[in-house]
């Protein structure tokens, strides 16, 4: 497979003739070929008609069926070798082993739903028999499964080429539940996107499925997302990105005469708490953890530690000390695209120019593309008097809050907006406080953490990513780990229909095999 520069509509490739998209060399500037015409109009039309028309051929097939197409995708994309991995680490700026990591989780996602399927619980059958001797009234027979929502529309991210991508954990729960998927591909690495979908795309072929269930378009400017999210066929919409653009695709499904849930994981500053006791006993080594967190990929994680919160003493002096050192020596790394350097640029002078807060420390200064590591601190009344102190600044960079007591870091937690993750460091002296954070932090975050950092988000079946808004559209979902399949189902119950007519799950026979809630008692 190679890059060609194609929209992917079905089985076809189509050459896009809106103003074209080239990607472009994180590390130096230069422009990628070869470009990419942005999908027209028609093009939509065609890949929202041919979901439509596979959808109901393709959530009725079978588990089996399903899952080994996920399967398929993952040993695609490993057979795309180093013509993926190169691309993508041209695109991105990103390190080979950063791309062969994502491309290890990409995978592993895909055969994570790969199994969540084969075993079935997903649907959550349930069954009540009739009682037609009840009194004084009788119960109908009545059985519960939950089914695909339809279509569903997919926008890649920028800091996860692969993984929260074309292939990555929307698509793959989506394809999971039974939902065919058009993806809009994120401008930022247009050749990874492509590589990529001619995985997918090729899976559906060698599984003989409904050519619809996979589509992939460009575009150079917002028409195509616009449209997307607008298109009647379109029954849910998977984004990660920015808060303004997840909130316009938001308001977009809002105002549809059929309005849609829209999944956006969108921004957080992943607060770390570091109470009295651990900043007593190693504040110099949570210094240096945190730096390598906050270091990571340039900073380029939505669970970047953007947020220290700590009670002022001798161990938060050592923490900054040792913090400040760390970071001194960090260098500068290749942001994934201009745009995210400048923001992140813009957003550091905002701090900067602060009067209220004090500069600690930077890492090393790079070239074209780099992002220097920076490290702040403010005052909490400071920081509680001034919201704009709150906003995520996506990169290298943090700001501590320095508090008199923990009744004042509790009054900072209590301001900050919906968050992905909480870090709480403490030692046993702390339980006692940490009880009340961890009731705070509850109604704040989607997962909270003990002495470590947010950096590094396990694809498991108990993991959260999600969390109150603005780091989702919807608290009570997650995009990482196997509840991610619920997003893209709702229940239908079926009342008194004869064993011909139920689908495989509610028969009694139970032909595929799966555990069901029969009068209320779980059965294996």
């Amino acid at each position: 497979m190679s890059v060609k520069g194609f929209n992917l509509i079905g089985q076809a490739e189509v050459a896009g003739s809106n103003p074209a998209l080239w990607g472009i060399a994180a590390a130096t500037g230069e422009r990628l070929e070869p470009g990419f015409g942005g999908a027209t109009l028609d093009d939509l039309d065609r890949a929202c008609a041919l979901a439509r028309e596979a959808f109901n051929p393709y959530r009725e097939t079978s588990l089996e069926t399903r899952a080994r197409f996920l399967e398929r995708i993952a040993e695609n994309i490993l057979e795309l070798g180093d013509t993926l991995v190169e691309r993508c680490m041209a695109e991105t700026g990103l390190p080979r082993a950063r791309v062969e990591g994502e491309r290890g989780r990409t995978m592993g996602q895909l055969r994570l739903f790969a199994s969540v399927v084969r075993e079935g619980s997903f649907q959550d059958a349930r069954i009540d028999r009739a009682m037609p001797e009840r009194t004084p009234l009788p119960r109908a027979d009545l059985r519960l499964r939950n089914i695909p929502l339809g279509p569903v529309a997919v926008f890649g991210a920028s800091n996860f080429p692969l993984a929260f991508s074309v292939a990555g954990g929307d698509s793959a729960s989506a394809l999971a539940a039974g939902c065919p998927v058009v993806v809009k591909a994120h401008s930022a690495h247009p050749g990874t996107s492509e590589l990529v979908g001619q995985a997918v795309q090729r899976a559906v072929r060698e599984c003989e499925l409904p050519e619809g269930v996979f589509s992939l378009l460009f575009d150079s400017g917002r028409e195509i997302a616009q449209a997307l999210v607008a298109d009647p066929r379109i029954k849910a919409v998977g984004f990660t990105g920015s808060r303004v653009g997840g909130v316009a695709l938001m308001n977009i499904a809002a105002a549809r005469p059929e309005p849609i849930p829209v999944y956006a994981e969108m921004s957080s500053i992943n607060p770390v708490v570091l109470l009295p006791g651990a900043l007593q006993e190693r504040g110099a080594q949570i210094g240096q953890a945190f730096v390598s967190s906050l270091a990571l990929g340039a900073g380029q994680f939505c669970t970047n530690p953007g947020l220290v919160i700590a009670v002022d003493g001798e161990g938060l002096q050592n923490f900054i000390r040792s913090a400040s050192e760390a970071l001194g020596k960090v260098a500068a790394q290749t942001m994934l695209t201009p745009g995210i350097y400048r923001s992140y640029c813009h957003g550091v002078h905002s701090l900067e120019s602060n009067a209220r807060v004090q500069p600690l420390a930077k890492g090393l200064a790079g070239g074209i593309n780099q992002g220097q590591a920076a490290l702040f601190m403010v005052a909490a009344e400071d920081f509680l008097d001034d919201y704009r102190l709150r906003e995520e600044v996506f990169g290298s960079s943090s700001l501590v809050v320095r508090c008199a007591n923990i009744v004042q870091v509790r009054q900072v937690i209590d301001v900050l907006e919906g968050q992905l993750t909480a870090a709480l460091h403490l030692s046993p002296s702390d339980h006692r406080a940490a009880r009340a954070l961890i009731a705070d932090l509850e109604l704040k975050v989607g997962r909270i953490l003990i002495n470590g950092f947010g950096t590094g988000v396990e694809v498991a079946h108990a993991m959260v990513h999600g969390g109150p808004f603005p780091a989702t559209s919807d608290s009570r979902t997650t995009s990482v780990g196997s509840l991610a399949i619920e997003r893209f189902l709702r229940p239908v119950s079926y009342q008194d229909l004869p064993q011909a007519l139920l689908p495989p799950a509610l028969q009694d026979s139970n032909p595929e095999g799966i555990a069901r809630r029969v009068e209320g008692q779980m059965v294996l």
